[in-house]
């Protein structure tokens, strides 16, 4: 079984990308990882797939982030450390075309890769938003500057630093902009596909042009922010066995707001 799944509607022009890994809560590993790259840089070359839904196979996760048990290679020089999610969203793969995320059930950490560079959100009631770095002795870094592009301040803070004990609801993420439609339970791909469908109806490089644009204006900050996030990660980060010792004795409580 492939970790991602693509179907796409040449009638609409419309494609979704589903991460396929229920069992481990859509957690991207390197093969999943690979895979997604692969898959950008391909609908960047097929001109019949104008508009790009991207969700996550079953009801409790859109996605957790990177899967712990991946074993990511590294460099032994501590100035050429490979962040495992860097190139895994559309953007970082030069994919100009509309992105919109259906999320249903959790969405934390490593998934703000993807939701940050999608163009827009779609959830249903059960979709929830945390980040849990420090939680663990980690540096919210990268997920952290996509996030403040995309929620106030305060949000993007409030989520990166509480950590495990509270997720951000659906109706919350709605109520600060930071998803633009909140559908009934379920309804979040159908939404999304709609959407998707009436832009892949407009002419092709008017809407990619106006993606382009869109993303243009975030980009010298996200530019500073990247640069710095290495560096951040480096000397805030616990050895991983102090945070693995976190991870195990974790407390599972947490507040829904």
């Amino acid at each position: 079984m492939t970790p991602v799944r693509v179907t796409a509607d040449k009638d609409t022009g419309v494609a979704v990308v589903t991460l396929d890994r229920p069992e481990r809560l859509n957690a991207i590993d390197v093969r999943m990882r690979d895979q997604l790259v692969d898959i950008w840089r391909e609908l960047r070359f097929d001109d019949s797939v104008r508009a790009v839904v991207l969700t996550g196979s079953g009801e409790r996760a859109f996605c957790t982030g990177l899967d712990r048990s991946a074993v990511v290679p590294q460099p032994n020089s501590p100035y050429m450390a490979d962040d495992p999610l860097l190139r895994v969203g559309p953007k970082a793969n030069d994919l100009w075309k509309p992105v919109i995320a259906a999320v249903r059930g959790m969405a934390c950490g490593g998934a703000f890769y993807l939701l940050g560079q999608s163009d827009f959100l779609i959830a249903d009631p059960t979709a929830t938003f945390f980040d849990p770095h420090t939680t663990y002795g980690m540096v919210s870094a990268y997920e952290s500057i996509l996030m403040a592009q995309v929620m106030p301040h305060g949000e993007a803070a409030r989520t990166a630093l509480m950590g495990t004990a509270e997720r951000m609801s659906a109706r919350r993420a709605y109520d600060i902009g930071f998803v633009t439609e909140l559908t009934e339970a379920g309804g979040a791909l159908e939404a999304a596909v709609a959407a998707a469908t009436v832009i892949a109806g407009y002419p092709t490089e008017g809407v990619q042009g106006t993606v382009r644009a869109l993303w243009a204006a975030k980009e010298a900050a996200l530019t500073q922010g990247f640069a710095q996030a290495p560096h951040l990660i480096a000397l805030g980060n616990l050895p991983s066995t102090r945070q693995e010792d976190l991870f195990q004795s974790r407390r599972r409580e947490f507040r829904l707001r």
